[in-house]
């Protein structure tokens, strides 16, 4: 079936990063998965939290926040608020525990990086836009940190890479990185955020109406699996 930008099931929407976005951090991205536009800024502090003093390990962690009218309409900042939303806690974890994944604490020493992930434009998969533009803001923050001899040369405190894709049934047909309109239709919506030799940290899914089977749900992994290792190698351009 036609899709309402004219892609095929299996294709990513226009993916884009552009590096050192931001003059003053350690590492910054603007990443762009179609119409989203996702900000990831990493910060890179010497020293850890207080539970981790003295273990030799460090600490990453990640903030995501939407601007007001990252939507068709103005949604009031959380900070005036004054608590934080239940979506916006959720995917703030989930982009951390995504970059632990992939991380040696011990290798990367007593130091703390934190992700802010800002998204600026939403049209459908801003968590996992947050996710894969996160890992390069993350790599460019840890090459600093050897510049500046934070972290030793000879470490690798980064394993591999990770990346997310959203899929979704639509009409009965599994399909790969839902735009807005199509995620607000899909009958089953799933986010899967792998690594680079494909194995899988997270995978979130719902059906939205009609349950699905196992040979959907393979269906669904298998697409988002091969929709992670594009997204892996574009990253892996990016950071040429």
């Amino acid at each position: 079936m036609a899709r309402i930008d004219g892609r095929e099931p299996d294709q990513l929407r226009k993916i884009s990063f552009t590096r050192n976005w931001l003059n003053n951090a350690e590492g910054s991205v603007l990443v762009e998965f179609g119409n989203t536009r996702v900000l990831c800024v990493a910060s890179f502090t010497p020293g850890v939290p207080r539970w981790l003093v003295g273990k030799g390990a460090g600490w990453v962690t990640s903030e995501y926040a939407m601007l007001p009218r990252a939507t068709h309409t103005r949604s009031d900042r959380e900070s005036v608020k004054g608590k934080l939303g239940g979506r916006t806690q959720e995917i703030s974890r989930l982009v951390g525990r995504s970059l632990r994944g992939v991380v040696d604490m011990k290798a990367l020493g007593e130091n703390t990086i934190v992700i802010d992930c800002d998204v600026l434009q939403a049209d459908g998969g801003t968590r996992t836009a947050a996710i894969t533009g996160a890992y390069v803001a993350l790599q460019d923050a840890i090459t600093w940190a050897k510049s500046k001899g934070h972290v030793a040369e000879s470490a690798n405190p980064i394993a591999q890479s990770v990346a997310a894709v959203s899929v979704g049934i639509i009409n009965g047909v599994p399909m790969l990185d839902l735009c807005y309109e199509e995620d607000v239709t899909a009958e089953t919506d799933m986010n899967i955020v792998c690594t680079s030799d494909g194995n899988f940290i997270e995978v979130q899914g719902t059906a939205e109406g009609k349950p699905f089977d196992r040979t959907l749900l393979n269906n669904l992994l298998d697409l988002g699996s091969a929709g992670c290792l594009q997204l892996s190698k574009l990253q892996a351009q990016a950071l040429l």
